[in-house]
């Protein structure tokens, strides 16, 4: 295997960062993402005016274990677009539909990216899920089929596009600038969270429900023009990159790629650090998507507090997540430069630190009682903490397999996606009262689950490309 004991020492000069290719990557990576996760959470916020409230309001069970915050203040909403007759499990059938194409294009997405490249994939990823975007609000008159057929193609589109950015890093990122190039690109999903949810609040308030899925969709045609524009699979294709950083990327990787045309799937499945991402991914994505979905429903039925009323607290979390993501990319990459600590090292601490801190505080927040304002701060730094994991489990695909990175993002995030299937409704199933015990029982799991993935992650994660990832691995690498 390739060294990891000395990571400073694989790089003997650095090309510039202001202007590279790589950064301009990056930042386009960045709006690429940002764009993604608007197209993947406005629907959340569109519901709310999609439905006829009569429908909905005989299905909410209110606790009546804390008190009233204040009175319910009326809101003078333009009642322009039309409305639809979807009770409680239809919404959520409509709003998991997604995950059911999510899953599906994972693998293939990485395995297509690998033998044609990630930038077409990618792009094309994003413009299908723009394009139907745009459709939403014809496929809603067709009728909830429609529209759960629209989703679920959403989700084929959207599922390519993490491994495809994973295979192109592959070629991007030189080692010790992995977690920051990554890190910046990734965190445009928070971001996208962070501003799409009060902005999609405000369209449906000051014009109608319809506008948000047009003013995405047409956002996300203009996002990938640029990309299409500005963008190569791999330095060397690059029109406009400087013949310094252009060697001084392929010089980093040189001893990390691997050449043979076939893709090792044995021995990369007997792997024990490729499934300790699995499980890391999986566990992390637990709480993730639980809180996602699930996090307006406590804030209303238990804390008695309507967080779709004030936009920035719903997007707080995300914000908080987004910093975090952004100075843990700073920081591993300083700590492997400058400091010479072990790649595995880096990854084990960012992930004990992204999954163990969040488990504390959720398990917290359950345990306050009505207390809401501490348990929206505890909540928000439990989202916000997960932000390390980014320079932890997330991307060490790369450090053990560049050259199948696209691929083996596309295993672990089929396994990652289950959880945003099944976590939402386990939930659901154990809160039948809606009262603070039975959360308290989904904090703990979701908790469990969490720290099981970080000590499994620490125990079996590695930081070194792997034997069978390099094209001599049968020779004598060791």
């Amino acid at each position: 295997m390739a060294s990891d004991s000395s990571p400073a020492s694989e790089d003997t000069f650095q090309a510039p960062v202001c202007c590279s290719a790589r950064y301009n990557l990056a930042v386009l990576a960045f709006f690429g993402f940002f764009v993604l996760y608007a197209l993947r959470v406005n629907l959340s916020v569109a519901l709310v005016d999609m439905v006829d409230s009569n429908t909905t309001s005989a299905d909410n069970v209110t606790s009546k274990e804390c008190a009233e915050h204040s009175a319910p203040v009326k809101i003078l909403r333009r009642q322009t677009g039309k409305r639809y007759q979807w009770d409680a499990e239809t919404q959520g059938w409509i709003l998991g539909s997604f995950f059911y194409g999510y899953i599906v294009t994972q693998v293939p997405g990485g395995y297509i990216a690998r033998k044609v490249g990630g930038k077409r994939l990618l792009g094309f990823g994003i413009l299908g899920t723009a394009v139907f975007t745009l459709f939403t609000p014809i496929a809603a008159d067709f009728g909830v089929g429609a529209l759960v057929v629209l989703r679920a193609l959403e989700g084929l589109g959207e599922g390519v596009t993490f491994p495809a950015m994973h295979a192109m890093w592959s070629s991007w990122a030189p080692p010790l600038e992995r977690s920051k190039l990554l890190s910046i690109s990734y965190a445009g999903a928070q971001l996208g969270t962070v501003v799409s949810l009060p902005l999609s609040g405000i369209i449906c308030l000051y014009m109608n429900w319809t506008y948000v899925f047009y003013l995405f969709g047409i956002v996300g045609i203009i996002w990938f023009i640029l990309w299409i524009s500005l963008v190569s699979d791999t330095p060397e294709t690059h029109m406009r990159i400087s013949q310094y950083e252009k060697e001084y990327i392929l010089s980093s990787l040189r001893n990390q790629l691997s050449s043979q045309k076939s893709v090792p799937w044995v021995p990369m499945l007997k792997s024990l650090p490729l499934w300790a991402i699995v499980v890391a991914h999986f566990s992390y994505n637990w709480t993730f998507y639980t809180l996602l979905t699930l996090l307006p429903t406590y804030m209303k039925e238990i804390l008695r507090f309507n967080i779709q009323e004030n936009g920035f607290l719903s997007a707080l979390p995300y914000l908080g997540c987004w910093l975090c993501m952004i100075l843990s990319g700073q920081a591993a990459d300083n700590l492997r430069a400058k400091w010479n600590v072990s790649t595995v090292c880096v990854r084990r601490v960012f992930t004990l630190i992204g999954m163990i801190g969040p488990a504390v505080f959720l398990v917290a927040a359950g345990f306050i009682g009505c207390d809401y304002s501490l348990a929206v701060a505890f909540l928000t730094i439990s989202t916000a903490l997960g932000g390390f994991c980014s320079s932890g489990f997330s991307i060490n695909h790369l450090d053990i397999a560049p050259s199948y990175a696209g691929i083996l993002l596309g295993i672990t995030n089929t396994f990652a996606t289950i959880p945003g299937m099944a976590g939402p409704v386990i939930a659901k199933s154990l809160t039948p009262g809606n009262t603070i015990a039975e959360w308290q029982t989904v904090f703990c799991i979701a908790a469990a689950i969490n720290v099981f993935g970080a000590i499994f992650f620490t125990l079996f994660a590695k930081g070194e490309v792997q034997n069978w990832a390099l094209s001599d691995y049968h020779g004598h690498r060791n």
